[in-house]
């Protein structure tokens, strides 16, 4: 399901990841949502909502790494 704000993902989602990281993850999960409608275009045999996650995940992971301490930081 799409979410219409940040503060509807998931916990795991909104405890590991700061404000810009969750707008990252709300928005690409929103567009592969759209995108994965058709099952066919699904990859491999992943739902539509796990390909969402993935590609949000891989979204923030280009903008945000993680620091020495574990905490995701923008990537200067």
């Amino acid at each position: 399901m799409p979410y219409k704000d940040t503060g509807d993902l998931p916990e795991n989602v909104r405890q590991n990841l700061p404000g810009g990281a969750r707008a990252i993850f709300k928005e690409a999960y929103n567009c592969d949502w759209e995108q994965y409608r058709d099952k066919a275009k699904c990859k491999d045999d992943a739902g539509r909502e796990e390909n969402a996650n993935k590609s949000a995940w891989s979204a923030v992971k280009k903008k945000y790494r993680k620091n020495k301490k574990g905490d995701r930081v923008r990537k200067q």
